[in-house]
């Protein structure tokens, strides 16, 4: 088996379960049909969202490949489209899917699509996964309709069969354009179920996707429990919502912080001249935070063993600005920035001057030291874009890491899964939530990541009808396959305590 796949070792087949014919042939052959009948693809047409994904013998690609499909590689001429490269290899699935799935945010929309190999014999496909700025909508959908024109050579199935499975605030938003552009039919789905249930599908049925972030053990990772509940999510988009997980759909949403990934670009937008959301993330990868953030060490020298903070922790996020702007100011004030002859301030006193012929009690007032073009200009040069990103990156995560443990704590969880596309595999972000659940835990709860952990909602609106039984380990719906069995279970262990 070559390192960079993981191969399934439990399946079933697609086909129709009321199909009793299909399940004959199936029962004979012992293989996957490779053929799709027309009552399959009739039904599809009709019901576009109900496709069984065959996931025997699914995997991740993680090597350099880039999809294979007549949709690779089309992003827009502006660069604000990213494409993933961590495909999910779907080679037994042969059923025609006729929908792609988007979760429009307020920062990102996330693509989900299905696509066949290319000048490849071989069954399957894979999916695809493509994100873009909401901002730029307009590109997503462009995008889209590409999608739905080649929807013959992706799928097998015709343009107009084309469905949009869609979710997130967007979903709403951007309705009605989406359905005047493409001319397709447009499901809204909710998104916190969306959610559930596509990191229900990612924890039981997509191997090598779910995993746990140390600096010794960068990726460890994690199979499934027997039980997989209870858990808790926090997503963390422009926002962060934190959900508490019982059961198959049964969840509540427990707390969030308004400052998440959105907080992050808006700052760095005004603080630095980086663009995209992933130039600010390797700005944050080259920064040093300890030239911006006070540390412990700052102030006692030293660690602080009594309570357990090492010098290295931040005290102050941001603390050493304040201090080395006023240095700054005093240095140019030495060397004549700050100069009252200044064009500005020259103004600032005629003013001062025209007033005092009229008030004599004005002429009294303090006057409040002017500001400094040359002051500033210092003090910008001893923080460097990189170094504010990776301060304000901590701050957040730090934040969102003590707010998660809280209510983890709260509801007695501990497993705790980060999901949003704040993270998108960034060494310093897992790095910093992990730690944080960690520590404030005594190592008794786990902070755990996914590799398509900004794609929850996308893959969940893509799976959201599916019939019964569908899957390695059984079904979504309700009192049905995995559902049932979990949730016997979690009556079981509730009933023994």
């Amino acid at each position: 088996m070559p390192g960079d796949t993981y191969q399934a070792e439990v399946a079933i087949e697609d086909g129709d379960d009321n199909n009793s014919s299909s399940n004959e042939q199936k029962v004979a052959t012992g293989r996957p049909r490779t053929m799709t009948s027309t009552a399959e693809i009739d039904s599809t047409i009709i019901h576009p969202g109900s496709v069984r994904i065959n996931v025997k013998g699914a995997f991740i690609v993680d090597n350099s490949e880039q999809p294979g499909t007549p949709a690779a590689g089309s992003t827009s001429s502006n660069g604000n489209s990213y494409h993933e490269t961590k495909d999910i290899r779907l080679p037994n699935h042969t059923a025609v899917i006729s929908h792609i799935a988007v979760d429009i945010g307020g920062s990102l929309a996330k693509l989900v699509y299905f696509s066949r190999e290319a000048h490849s014999t071989e069954p399957g496909g894979r999916l695809n996964f493509q994100s873009f700025e909401t901002d730029r909508i307009d590109d997503c959908i462009e995008y889209m309709r590409h999608l739905k024109d080649k929807q013959l050579a992706l799928n097998g199935s015709n343009p107009g069969e084309l469905c949009v499975m869609a979710t997130g605030g967007g979903a709403y938003k951007y309705y009605d354009r989406i359905r005047e552009r493409l001319g397709v039919d447009v499901l809204r789905e909710d998104e916190m179920e969306c959610l559930i249930i596509g990191l229900d599908f990612f924890i039981t049925e997509i191997p090598r996707e779910v995993f746990t972030y140390s600096e010794t053990h960068p990726m460890h990772f994690s199979s499934p429990n027997t039980n997989i509940y209870p858990y808790m999510l926090v997503n963390i988009g422009s926002g962060v919502s934190i959900l508490k997980v019982s059961g198959p759909r049964t969840y509540e949403r427990v707390g969030g912080t308004s400052l998440g990934g959105g907080t992050l670009w808006g700052i760095l937008s005004l603080l630095t001249p980086a663009e995209s959301f992933d130039e600010m993330l390797d700005m944050a990868a080259k920064g040093d935070n300890s030239k911006v953030d006070m540390l412990v060490g700052d102030i006692y020298g030293t660690d602080y063993g009594k309570i357990g903070l090492k010098s290295t922790t931040i005290a102050s996020s941001f603390g050493k600005v304040f201090r080395m702007k006023r240095e700054a100011e005093n240095e140019a004030e030495d060397t004549g920035g700050l100069s009252n002859g200044d064009d500005q301030n020259r103004r600032q006193q005629q003013n001062s001057e025209q007033s005092t012929s009229t008030t004599s009690a004005s002429s009294q007032a303090p006057q409040h030291r002017p500001s400094s073009s040359r002051a500033s200009e210092l003090a910008r040069s001893r923080f460097s874009s990189s170094d504010i990103s990776r301060s304000l990156l901590y701050a957040i995560s730090n934040n969102i890491g003590q707010i998660s443990y809280l209510q983890s704590q709260v509801h007695g969880l501990s497993r705790i899964y980060f999901g949003g596309s704040f993270i998108r595999g960034h060494p310093q972000t897992m790095n910093t939530l992990s730690y944080a659940i960690k520590f404030w835990s005594n190592g008794q709860k786990q902070a755990y990541f996914l590799r398509h952990e900004g794609y929850l909602g996308a893959v969940g609106a893509f799976l959201k009808h599916q019939p019964r039984n569908w899957g390695r380990r059984g079904s979504f719906e309700e009192g049905e396959g995995l559902e049932e069995r979990l949730r016997v279970r979690t009556e079981e262990d509730a009933a023994v305590q």
